[in-house]
């Protein structure tokens, strides 16, 4: 879980936040602006932004282009805009550097895994090997040259629930800039993306909490022009045989994550941020540390089921 700590001294220019549901989460939207005035129209310019994105992405819009994709797997390619399959193409070369821990294609995942508090014992082996047997990136085929995309199984369905909101947050961040404000925080129900500083000329700084005692932070980090996500467990998890499943699954096998209780992703934007910390909290401990140590401008923070804390090697923890 991530809070946003904010200097109490304000110049001319002063902070200004809103906090309301799109996407269906908790988006606090936060800039720096002369006056009100200003600010809520600021505001009201990402929250346009952010719901243009939510018709383009949505599954569960039938009149959205990634609902026409889904529809027509097995069948036949369709166009879409440029910006969903660029967006699709990213998704994609992330799914290739996480070997598959993140996949798009999730979301034709059979959910047999309930998190509700219903599940009595865990399914068999043939029903999680069936579950994500419609799975798997490298069946989503792109076609450059009319910016198609064809997802070759029949009952295929691809999902941006592991990084819409961190998109979303980008794209309003990247608007906002263009139109002159010079500071502020897109908060996507804890995808969290920062430009500027605060009025006082302090960093904006992020407290990262406990999972296991979320009342108390454990660290305090700056956080200068960058995004930072959380993937947590601490609520939607099952145990079975002494073992904590989580509700994060793995899309290559079908089994959910153990081993992790958090995972907290650094990363330039936060669509990248939002993909890996998903992807961490699959690929483990020590795969998905060595692998963020891999690529540049990427840092992370892990805690186990035991409460101990693994970071990569640029991360400097200064305890609160």
């Amino acid at each position: 879980m991530l809070v946003l700590l904010i200097g109490l001294q304000l110049q001319a220019q002063e902070i200004h936040k809103r906090t309301l549901k799109l996407m269906g989460s908790r988006f606090e939207i936060t800039v720096t602006a002369e006056n009100p005035e200003k600010a809520n129209q600021y505001i009201d310019t990402a929250v346009s932004e952010i719901q243009r994105i939510e018709r383009l992405i949505s599954s569960w819009d039938p009149a959205s282009q990634t609902s026409e994709i889904n529809r027509n797997a097995g069948i036949k390619p369709v166009v879409v805009d440029p910006e969903l399959y660029n967006l699709i193409s990213r998704a994609l070369k992330i799914s290739e550097i996480t070997d598959g821990a993140f996949d798009i294609s999730y979301a034709s995942m059979d959910k047999i895994w309930k998190f509700d508090g219903s599940m009595r014992s865990m399914p068999s082996e043939e029903a999680i090997r069936n579950s994500v047997s419609k799975v798997g990136y490298q069946n989503i085929i792109l076609h450059p040259d009319d910016h198609s995309v064809f997802l070759k199984k029949e009952g295929m369905k691809i999902g941006f629930g592991a990084i819409g909101k961190g998109y979303a947050a980008d794209r309003a961040k990247d608007l906002l800039r263009s139109q002159g404000v010079t500071a502020g925080i897109i908060n996507a129900s804890g995808d969290m993306n920062t430009w500027g500083t605060q009025p006082n000329g302090d960093t904006w700084k992020v407290a990262i909490t406990n999972p296991l005692n979320k009342e108390h932070a454990f660290a305090l980090l700056p956080l200068e022009d960058r995004a930072v996500v959380t993937s947590g467990d601490y609520e939607k998890f099952v145990k079975f045989n002494g073992v904590r499943y989580s509700h994060i699954i793995n899309p290559k096998t079908g089994y959910p994550a153990t081993g992790i209780i958090s995972a907290t992703v650094f990363a330039p934007k936060a669509e990248l941020a939002d993909a890996l910390a998903t992807s961490v909290f699959v690929m483990g401990i020590e795969t998905g540390i060595d692998r963020i140590n891999q690529l540049p401008g990427i840092d992370c923070i892990i805690v186990d089921t035991n409460g101990k804390v693994h970071t990569s090697k640029n991360i400097k923890l200064d305890s609160l």
